[in-house]
Protein backbone atom coordinates (compact mmCIF):
# COMPACT_ATOMS: atom_id res chain seq x y z
CA UNK A 1 0.00 0.00 0.00
CA UNK A 2 1.30 3.43 -0.73
CA UNK A 3 2.38 5.84 1.58
CA UNK A 4 1.94 9.48 0.92
CA UNK A 5 5.36 10.47 0.13
CA UNK A 6 5.69 10.05 -3.72
CA UNK A 7 8.64 7.36 -3.60
CA UNK A 8 7.82 5.39 -0.57
CA UNK A 9 5.27 2.42 -0.87
CA UNK A 10 3.83 1.05 2.40
CA UNK A 11 3.86 -2.61 2.77
CA UNK A 12 2.82 -4.98 5.73
CA UNK A 13 5.32 -7.68 6.09
CA UNK A 14 3.42 -10.21 4.36
CA UNK A 15 2.56 -8.28 1.29
CA UNK A 16 6.75 -7.64 1.43
CA UNK A 17 7.88 -11.41 1.39
CA UNK A 18 4.91 -12.08 -1.23
CA UNK A 19 6.51 -9.63 -3.69
CA UNK A 20 10.25 -10.67 -2.51
CA UNK A 21 9.13 -14.28 -3.55
CA UNK A 22 7.93 -13.36 -7.00
CA UNK A 23 11.14 -10.62 -7.59
CA UNK A 24 13.30 -14.16 -6.32
CA UNK A 25 11.16 -16.08 -8.26
CA UNK A 26 11.23 -13.58 -11.84
CA UNK A 27 15.30 -13.06 -11.41
CA UNK A 28 16.20 -16.72 -10.83
CA UNK A 29 14.17 -19.70 -12.13
CA UNK A 30 11.83 -17.44 -14.50
CA UNK A 31 14.57 -16.14 -16.08
CA UNK A 32 16.26 -19.92 -16.66
CA UNK A 33 12.84 -21.18 -18.07
CA UNK A 34 12.89 -18.32 -20.53
CA UNK A 35 16.26 -18.30 -21.63
CA UNK A 36 15.17 -22.25 -22.40
CA UNK A 37 12.63 -21.40 -24.50
CA UNK A 38 14.31 -18.87 -26.40
CA UNK A 39 17.33 -21.05 -27.35
CA UNK A 40 14.85 -23.93 -28.22
CA UNK A 41 13.12 -21.31 -30.22
CA UNK A 42 16.10 -20.45 -31.86
CA UNK A 43 17.17 -23.52 -32.97
CA UNK A 44 13.91 -23.70 -35.54
CA UNK A 45 15.60 -21.71 -37.83
CA UNK A 46 14.41 -18.86 -39.28
CA UNK A 47 14.15 -15.89 -36.83
CA UNK A 48 11.81 -13.61 -38.78
CA UNK A 49 9.10 -16.13 -39.37
CA UNK A 50 9.33 -18.34 -35.64
CA UNK A 51 6.60 -17.14 -33.43
CA UNK A 52 8.19 -19.15 -30.88
CA UNK A 53 10.75 -17.55 -30.74
CA UNK A 54 9.16 -14.07 -30.92
CA UNK A 55 6.99 -14.59 -28.05
CA UNK A 56 9.11 -15.71 -25.86
CA UNK A 57 10.83 -12.89 -26.43
CA UNK A 58 7.94 -10.55 -25.55
CA UNK A 59 7.50 -12.73 -22.88
CA UNK A 60 10.96 -12.61 -22.02
CA UNK A 61 10.51 -7.94 -22.19
CA UNK A 62 7.47 -8.92 -19.73
CA UNK A 63 9.21 -10.53 -17.14
CA UNK A 64 12.26 -7.80 -17.16
CA UNK A 65 9.85 -5.11 -16.52
CA UNK A 66 8.00 -6.69 -13.67
CA UNK A 67 11.54 -7.29 -12.51
CA UNK A 68 12.92 -3.84 -12.44
CA UNK A 69 8.89 -2.68 -10.80
CA UNK A 70 9.26 -5.02 -8.11
CA UNK A 71 13.26 -3.66 -7.37
CA UNK A 72 12.32 -0.52 -7.68
CA UNK A 73 9.16 -0.82 -5.64
CA UNK A 74 11.14 -2.93 -2.28
CA UNK A 75 13.79 -0.66 -2.49
CA UNK A 76 11.98 2.16 -1.55
CA UNK A 77 9.61 -0.16 0.77
CA UNK A 78 8.43 0.79 4.37
CA UNK A 79 7.48 -2.31 5.81
CA UNK A 80 4.93 -1.75 8.86
CA UNK A 81 1.70 -1.95 10.69
CA UNK A 82 -1.70 -0.32 8.69
CA UNK A 83 -2.28 2.97 8.55
CA UNK A 84 -3.98 4.63 12.50
CA UNK A 85 -7.42 5.35 12.61
CA UNK A 86 -6.99 8.64 12.61
CA UNK A 87 -9.97 10.13 10.53
CA UNK A 88 -7.83 10.89 7.84
CA UNK A 89 -7.61 9.87 4.67
CA UNK A 90 -4.34 7.58 3.84
CA UNK A 91 -2.99 4.90 1.96
CA UNK A 92 -3.74 1.46 3.71
CA UNK A 93 -6.97 2.66 4.84
CA UNK A 94 -10.78 1.69 3.43
CA UNK A 95 -12.29 4.73 2.50
CA UNK A 96 -16.13 5.67 1.97
CA UNK A 97 -17.21 8.74 -0.63
CA UNK A 98 -20.64 10.61 -0.92
CA UNK A 99 -20.75 11.26 -5.01
CA UNK A 100 -22.08 15.10 -4.89
CA UNK A 101 -22.73 15.15 -1.34
CA UNK A 102 -25.49 12.28 -1.82
CA UNK A 103 -25.58 10.30 0.71
CA UNK A 104 -27.62 7.48 -1.01
CA UNK A 105 -25.01 7.32 -4.40
CA UNK A 106 -22.05 6.36 -1.82
CA UNK A 107 -18.52 4.19 -2.81
CA UNK A 108 -16.52 2.32 -0.45
CA UNK A 109 -12.96 1.51 -1.44
CA UNK A 110 -9.19 0.74 -0.58
CA UNK A 111 -6.75 3.39 -1.21
CA UNK A 112 -3.54 1.73 -1.78
CA UNK A 113 -1.10 0.79 -4.73
CA UNK A 114 -2.95 -1.38 -7.64
CA UNK A 115 0.04 -4.11 -6.60
CA UNK A 116 -2.28 -4.87 -3.77
CA UNK A 117 -5.91 -5.18 -5.05
CA UNK A 118 -7.78 -7.43 -3.52
CA UNK A 119 -10.74 -9.29 -4.88
CA UNK A 120 -13.06 -8.00 -1.32
CA UNK A 121 -12.76 -4.39 -1.96
CA UNK A 122 -12.27 -2.19 -4.91
CA UNK A 123 -8.76 -0.45 -5.07
CA UNK A 124 -8.02 3.15 -5.95
CA UNK A 125 -4.40 3.92 -6.80
CA UNK A 126 -3.06 7.07 -4.25
CA UNK A 127 -2.17 8.85 -7.93
CA UNK A 128 -5.23 8.21 -9.42
CA UNK A 129 -7.84 10.88 -10.20
CA UNK A 130 -10.37 10.23 -7.14
CA UNK A 131 -7.44 8.40 -4.80
CA UNK A 132 -5.33 11.90 -5.42
CA UNK A 133 -8.73 13.90 -4.67
CA UNK A 134 -9.23 12.21 -0.97
CA UNK A 135 -5.91 11.62 0.02
CA UNK A 136 -5.41 13.74 3.14
CA UNK A 137 -9.05 14.83 3.56
CA UNK A 138 -10.53 14.57 6.46
CA UNK A 139 -14.58 12.79 7.43
CA UNK A 140 -16.87 15.22 6.79
CA UNK A 141 -14.60 17.17 3.98
CA UNK A 142 -14.97 18.10 0.73
CA UNK A 143 -12.97 16.57 -1.88
CA UNK A 144 -12.69 17.50 -5.50
CA UNK A 145 -10.96 16.27 -8.03
CA UNK A 146 -10.72 15.94 -12.40
CA UNK A 147 -13.02 13.41 -14.64
CA UNK A 148 -11.46 12.08 -17.67
CA UNK A 149 -13.28 14.47 -19.78
CA UNK A 150 -12.11 17.07 -18.45
CA UNK A 151 -14.96 18.02 -15.78
CA UNK A 152 -14.75 18.48 -12.04
CA UNK A 153 -16.65 15.92 -9.42
CA UNK A 154 -17.01 16.54 -6.08
CA UNK A 155 -17.06 13.83 -2.92
CA UNK A 156 -17.75 13.75 0.80
CA UNK A 157 -15.50 11.84 2.82
CA UNK A 158 -18.39 9.53 5.27
CA UNK A 159 -15.39 7.15 6.72
CA UNK A 160 -11.76 6.14 6.71
CA UNK A 161 -10.80 3.12 8.49
CA UNK A 162 -7.85 0.54 8.27
CA UNK A 163 -7.44 -1.49 5.74
CA UNK A 164 -8.20 -5.26 8.06
CA UNK A 165 -7.49 -7.83 4.39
Amino acid sequence: MTQTSENVTWLTQEAYNQLRAELEYLSGPARTEIAAKIAAAREEGDLRENGGYHAAKEEQGKQELRVRQLTQLLEHAKVGEAPAESGVVAPGMVVTIAFDGDEDDTLEFLLASREYASSDIETYSPQSPLGGGVNGKKVGEDAEYELPNGKKASVRILDAKPYQG
